[in-house]
């Protein structure tokens, strides 16, 4: 909500050749209670004076010797760094007012001036223009934050991984398809088998001991996106021994609820023996 008082100090700048109708909107605009309120009769400048001051509203006659009103908002625009023309143009042409907002004014004002016309014109823009401008810094604000939180939850995840490898034999992620996207930890050396191997992902000729039921249940869980705690898995070595681990994971999702993949952590329980022959 945009207080009278906001309104009331909103800044404004007028632009007329006729230092008359300059002097009569000043005057009204003062003694309606708006208190920043500045003027030119050189249409060149407006494009430097609203760099400088950033007028939240601008007075701008169409027909000016030298530079017109449309040569103004055009030049206005290709500075504009919020992507909003705070301009009512001020015509005595009825032909103009289309022509004015199809070029990006936001209202327009007849000539000669009707005072209350004018007065309610101002305010309800003025209006428009603080609100518009408080969303802009509000979302701003909101990028800002959403920022924050984002190397936030960065630095937490580096530090979670860091963690992960220490307390576990391997650490993985893998993305939103299944596939593998980092892996820490001997899993080659200790397991004997690519890790593209542990979720089944093997050759039709390969045998890998895993346990089939296993294997599927967890699976079944990853497909399903739900978390997991020292889900049993076991393996059957060619020499008669068994490796049994105990696998963990959640799924990942980024700041917006999108899912995005899995990560987990496993550690063997169990020592790989030899069989012993007769």
């Amino acid at each position: 909500m945009v207080s009278t008082v906001d309104i009331l100090n909103a800044s404004i700048l007028i632009v007329d050749d006729q230092d008359s109708n300059v002097r009569l909107l000043e005057q009204m605009l003062r003694e309606a209670g708006y208190r920043c309120v500045a003027s030119t009769m050189d249409p060149g400048v407006v494009c430097e004076l609203h760099r400088d001051h950033r007028y939240d509203l601008i007075l701008l006659d169409l027909q000016m010797p030298g530079m017109d009103g449309f040569q103004v908002m055009e030049g206005l625009k290709s500075d504009s760094s919020d992507g909003y023309l705070p301009v009512i143009v001020l015509t005595a042409q009825p032909g103009h007012k289309l022509r004015a907002l199809q070029a990006g004014a936001k209202d327009f004002i007849s000539k000669p001036f009707d005072l209350v016309e004018v007065k309610t014109r101002i305010h309800n823009m003025l209006e428009v223009r603080l609100l518009y401008r408080a969303l802009a810094d509000y979302n701003e604000r909101l990028e800002q934050a959403v920022q924050e939180r984002t190397a936030e939850l960065r630095e937490s995840e580096a530090r979670y991984r860091g963690l992960t490898e220490l307390a576990a034999d391997w650490y993985w992620e893998q993305n939103e398809t299944g596939s593998y996207t980092q892996v820490c930890g001997p899993v080659q050396e200790m397991l004997g088998i690519r890790v593209t191997d542990f979720l089944g992902q093997t050759s039709a000729d390969e045998t890998t001991g895993w346990d089939e039921a296993e294997r599927e249940q967890l699976q079944a869980q990853i497909a399903a996106r739900e978390p997991f705690l020292d889900f049993a898995f076991s393996r059957a070595n060619a020499d008669g021994s068994t490796q049994k681990f105990r696998v963990s994971g959640e799924p990942m999702f980024n700041p917006s609820g999108r899912y995005v993949g899995y990560r987990g952590i496993g550690v063997e329980v169990s020592t790989k023996h030899s069989s012993v022959r007769a």
